[in-house]
């Protein structure tokens, strides 16, 4: 298992109702996070890795897992190259 982890040491985050604003502490750029990606966001909890975060997402959401796969990986790569996700 792969766990997703938040670099905590690298952001600050604020909720504002149903969204998610994450903030890069070291260049001051922003990530509106709304709808699915804020659940996503919500569930890189550090003990899940991709799969599980795709079983719990399609459990929320209703879903087929498969059909969720190729933008739950478009954020997770995002964040990544955000340098605000680490896979363990």
């Amino acid at each position: 298992m792969t766990a997703l982890i938040k670099l905590a040491e690298r952001f600050t985050e604020t909720r504002v109702d149903d969204e998610i604003v994450v903030m890069r502490l070291d260049n001051g750029s922003f990530f509106s996070l709304a709808g699915t990606a804020a659940a996503i966001w919500r569930l890189i909890d550090g003990s899940r890795d991709r799969a599980a975060l795709l079983s719990a997402l399609a459990a929320q959401y209703e879903e087929d897992p498969r059909r969720l796969a190729d933008d739950v990986d478009a954020l997770l790569t995002q964040l990544q190259d955000a340098r605000l996700l680490e896979r363990d």
